[in-house]
């Protein structure tokens, strides 16, 4: 007799995954672990997750989704840029999956980050570039800034901003939010009208 599907197995995975990467790491992080805080057999996390990156993938998809919501809650649809980047401070520090992402790459996101050879990151800068020029387009970016060559800077240190504990020392979260900060107020000078 077939075992009965458990209820939000999905879910219950990730909640058990982030916890695990939140306490231990990604690299420490097992799939007999992430079983086991899900309350479930080895053989259930693979029927959701080809392997253990793809867990983290969805943990920071999941992250990912919960900033956004985050900042549109707190400053609707279509935000002045420096306005947005400021929001996302806030939204980032409330959120501690995604706080430890940035403030410990290595211990949270492990071998994984500089292992991703898909073209996410590309995509990302890309939906960077179209913001912009969807600001533009509404008056509020300056015509005249070069929409790609921004995007390349804001990207670029956001994506920076990832490996900057491991390369430059232990960050704290208010070094992080005054960073970001800081990003949205020198977005904020291109701002137009």
């Amino acid at each position: 007799m077939p075992r009965p599907l458990v209820p939000n197995r999905r879910e219950r995975i990730l909640d058990a995954a982030e916890e695990l990467v939140l306490a231990r790491g990604f690299d420490a992080m097992s799939v007999a672990a992430i079983a086991e805080g899900a309350g479930i057999g080895k053989g259930a996390v693979y029927l959701e997750f080809p392997g253990k990156s793809d867990i983290l993938d969805a943990l920071l998809r999941r992250g990912t989704a919960r900033l956004n919501e985050h900042v549109r809650n707190e400053i609707g649809e279509h935000p002045r840029l420096g306005e947005a980047y400021r929001a996302s401070a806030r939204a980032l520090l409330d959120d501690p999956l995604m706080t430890a992402a940035f403030l410990d790459d290595r211990g949270v996101l492990g071998s994984h980050v500089v292992e991703v050879g898909d073209a996410r990151y590309r995509e990302r800068h890309l939906g960077v570039v179209a913001w912009l020029r969807d600001l533009q387009e509404r008056g509020e970016l300056e015509k005249q800034v070069d929409a790609d060559a921004l995007a390349l800077a804001l990207s670029s240190a956001t994506i920076g901003l990832l490996s900057a504990a491991r390369l430059l020392g232990p960050l704290s979260a208010a070094e992080l939010e005054s960073a970001i900060d800081t990003l949205g107020r020198m977005a904020a000078s291109f701002e137009g009208g």
